[in-house]
This record gives structure tokens, sequence and C-alpha cells, in this order.
């Protein structure tokens, strides 16, 4: 079993959660960037791939591809090597966070926890239309 799905748009991380004091009490809370994103990833898996489940005690390996834009200062030169995966994107977010997001996002849809996915792992690219594109599959294939 696989599946494959697009998230439009410039990747993003996990950003950290976010703390208030009211009084006494301290409020935790998910910034609002975040829920967003974990939104699209959630309506863009159910679109794309029927909300296909991968069933419980699945072992899992995901594959992330997050394509970012180009910079509008880069050369042609630059941008077309760029293009070509010989130059690769070493700003924020990190990998890590790409995949954190993702792999949360997608707890209870795609599968039934996070703790499923053996193995994982994230490219980072510039591309001319910024995207992630997410890679699903059963590990022993069946």
């Amino acid at each position: 079993m696989k599946v494959k799905f697009t998230i439009p748009g410039e990747p993003m991380g996990k950003q950290r959660p976010k703390f208030s004091r009211r009084g006494s009490y301290v409020h935790t809370y998910t910034p609002d960037k975040t829920v967003s994103y974990e939104n699209l990833v959630k309506l863009e898996f159910e679109r794309q791939c029927n909300t296909f489940p991968f069933p419980k005690g699945i072992e899992l390996e995901m594959y992330i591809e997050a394509y970012f834009s180009i910079p509008k200062s880069a050369s042609k030169k630059k941008s077309a090597q760029m293009l070509d995966k010989h130059i690769r994107p070493t700003k924020k977010p990190d990998a890590d966070n790409i995949i954190k997001i993702i792999a949360d996002s997608l707890n209870g849809i795609a599968y039934y926890d996070d703790s499923q996915i053996v193995s994982c792992k994230c490219d980072k690219y510039y591309g001319s239309q910024p995207c992630v594109i997410v890679h699903i599959c059963d590990v022993n294939g069946r």
C-alpha cells in the first residue's frame, strides 16, 4: 500500500507551543499558523487520497520532499543551479520540524498514530512552485 499527495505553498515547520498567564493560571496553546497548516495537510490528504487509512499496527515509511521558492535576489545562473538541485536550501524550517508538523497532522487520518512510522526521510529543494510532496508506504508491502 502506498499513498502520495501534495501540499501547495511554502513548506512550514512545527512551531513551539505558546504560553500565556492569566493570574496564577498558565494557558498553553498551539500557534495559529501551525493549526492552519495542520488543517491544510489534513484537507489535502483527504482530497487527494480519499481518506485512505493505513491499518493500526502496520509499520510505515514516510518520505517528504519540501520545495522552497527561489529567492528573487538569486541570479539566473544561481536560479538554474537551484532548479537542477545543485544548490539546496539550508534555511528554516528545519527538516525535523517539517516532518513533525506533517506526521502530527495525519494522526488518526492517514494512520492510527505517528508511532507507526519506523522510517522517515525529508529532503529540501528549491522549485519553481513551492510545495511539499508526501509519500507514505507500508514497509512490508502488505
